[in-house]
């Protein structure tokens, strides 16, 4: 019997082959992965108009310390549930450790942190989330929708957000300028 493979703390980088317009050169930071299914934050789009200071105000968070960085479209699931991923040297309720690679905080602690100054030191908050039932990631890694990546959190923190799909691939010795979609054939 084989043992199931898991693939938490890696990036699933959508080829062109994706039918699903939502994920067109998407890049999901995959951050649960087990037997029950997958969750997953997109980090490569930015929401037009959301900045982290709102969110914050709309908690009543005082935001005049933080600085204002763009809100990311986590996924389809839940659009208005928040989600911090972030450097390891925080950790509070209800954190996740991806991997030893990031952490993925969902609760107000975080924010709360952050905006005091006693959060982590590398953050993206995004709304919303990518999520796939039991082994339902498992078939679409066996089609042509998206390739499976490293997780790097240099490259999840330090790249711009509309950069990070052809660097993943970059990062993974493929030149994205020459994917195609579908299948060839000899």
């Amino acid at each position: 019997m084989t043992a199931a493979r898991f693939y938490g703390g890696q990036f699933l980088l959508a080829l062109p082959g994706m039918e699903d317009m939502r994920f067109d050169h998407g890049v999901v930071a995959l951050c649960v992965h087990d037997e029950n299914g997958a969750l997953g934050i997109a980090v490569d789009e930015e929401i037009e108009g959301v900045r982290f200071r709102d969110l914050l105000e709309s908690f009543d968070i005082d935001a005049a310390g933080v600085e204002d960085v763009p809100v990311l479209r986590g996924g389809p699931v839940e659009p208005r549930r928040g989600f911090v991923l972030h450097s390891l040297d925080w950790g509070g309720q209800d954190m996740v450790d991806v991997g030893g690679l990031w952490g993925l905080s969902g609760s107000l602690d975080i924010l709360k942190a952050i905006a005091e100054g006693r959060g982590p030191s590398r953050y993206l908050i995004a709304l919303g989330y990518a999520g796939w039932g039991a082994g339902q990631l498992e078939q679409e890694l066996t089609g042509e929708s998206w390739f499976l990546a490293n997780g790097d959190p240099d490259l999840l923190f330090d790249m711009p957000a509309r950069r990070r799909w052809a660097a993943a691939f970059a990062a993974a010795g493929v030149d994205s300028s020459h994917l195609v979609s579908g299948a060839g054939s000899a």
